[in-house]
């Protein structure tokens, strides 16, 4: 947690993973992120994996540091009270559809500054999620090996397009204290998704050869990059980026002669160039399986890190939980009072800013926790207003305990 962003005051309403994740990154760098549930909690709420009492470790953790306000949606005065706070406040970032009460045209009527974030599925206003999205632009049919394809379990087009989220808010924050306007920026996962295929160049590669790339399992397109399967049973991946990785890769297996052979046979050199080590991988991959295969992990690791190789084991996540490096000793991580009552670590920014103080991680709020007070200090409800819009149900606090 930093205090780069103090001073800036966000509404969030929002589910899921991408339009929560730009929310908590504006709050991992300070901001005050509220965000408005319905009573009870939204459709993610208890999203899983969730404890035994069913509290969800996936909300807990995508809704560290901000705050709750709980409404009943419902009904028309609960709705009318989150256009309020977003017109109070003037940032808001939400997932909810283009048209309805929380269009951006309804709630800037007389707030030409608002600014409005809407993370969506596809352009038009479809629904989708980072899975179909992904099936869409096509990435299952290049992972694995096979007819059948391989879905990712990672959610990146909802990771990418939350970062997205988070950055467009800031860059329209910047637009509007140079131009005084506000507006709506909409980030479509589909755009987000075909985009980042067009910045890899994906499109122009199919369209210029006219066909899909290969399946490769877990070989690495375009670079020598394999997993390979030493003595003692370890699968480790191998990928070689630079010239000197690869001469260190060859003599750290002692394959100088048998590699020089190969050049020699086929006529090419490899010691400069990622694309033919690919295009004869046919022919390398068996001359590198054969030596790793003769030695165990224990060893190559040392002998790789002396060369600056890049490598790493397989293993599960419980494994990369128990690695200090990654976690116990890792300043990104600390601990905070969770909802749910289970102390783990917990992240906090991902970036290092050696010039500011790094805080703690905060907890996830309880549903309703906040209502009182937000509703008391952005729309200057009094203590009885408020609690008759608690008796009457339209506010939700949270109980206590």
């Amino acid at each position: 947690m930093y205090k780069l962003l103090s001073g800036l005051s966000v509404i969030e309403a929002s589910s899921f993973v991408a339009s929560p994740t730009a929310g908590l990154y504006c709050a991992q760098f300070g901001a005050e992120v509220i965000r408005v549930d319905q009573i009870g909690g939204g459709p993610d709420f208890k999203r899983w994996p969730v404890t035994a009492n069913n509290d969800s470790l996936y909300w807990e953790n995508l809704n560290r540091a901000k705050k709750s306000v709980a409404l009943d949606l419902g009904r028309p005065e609960g709705r009318e009270l989150l256009q309020r706070l977003v017109r109070a406040t003037g940032q808001f970032v939400t997932n909810f559809p283009v048209d309805g009460f929380l269009s951006h045209a309804k709630l800037a009527e007389g707030h030409s500054d608002l600014i409005t974030v809407r993370v969506m599925g596809w352009a038009d206003g479809t629904p989708a999620l980072d899975y179909t999205v992904n099936n869409s632009v096509g990435y299952p049919m290049l992972t694995g090996v096979g007819p059948d394809p391989v879905n990712h379990v990672l959610p990146a087009w909802d990771l990418l397009t939350g970062a997205y989220a988070a950055f467009a808010l800031l860059a329209a924050i910047q637009r509007r204290a140079v131009s005084g306007e506000g507006g709506e920026v909409r980030i479509p996962l589909s755009d987000v998704a075909i985009g980042t295929v067009a910045n890899l160049g994906g499109i122009a590669e199919v369209l210029y050869s006219g066909d899909n790339r290969p399946r490769l399992g877990n070989a690495v397109y375009g670079l020598f990059g394999r997993d390979f399967l030493t003595r003692d049973r370890q699968r480790t991946m191998i990928v070689v980026v630079t010239p000197r990785q690869w001469t260190n890769l060859i003599a750290a297996l002692e394959l100088g002669e048998a590699v020089a052979a190969l050049e020699a046979q086929r006529q090419v050199s490899f010691a400069k160039d990622d694309g033919l080590r690919f295009e004869h991988r046919d022919a390398l991959y068996p001359l590198f399986a054969d030596a790793i295969a003769k030695r165990d992990h224990a060893d190559l690791a040392v002998a790789f890190d002396g060369g600056g190789i890049v490598h790493s084991p397989y293993r599960t996540m419980h494994d990369a939980v128990q690695d200090p490096t990654l976690v116990a000793d890792n300043p990104i991580f600390g601990t905070a009072q969770n909802p749910s009552g289970f102390v783990y670590p917990a992240a906090g920014s991902f970036s290092t800013i050696p010039q500011a103080e790094r805080l703690p991680p905060l907890p996830a709020p309880r549903n309703g926790e906040h209502s009182q007070e937000v509703l008391a200090d952005r729309l200057s409800l009094t203590s009885g207003e408020i609690g008759r819009l608690i008796d009457a149900g339209i506010v939700g606090v949270a109980s206590k305990g």
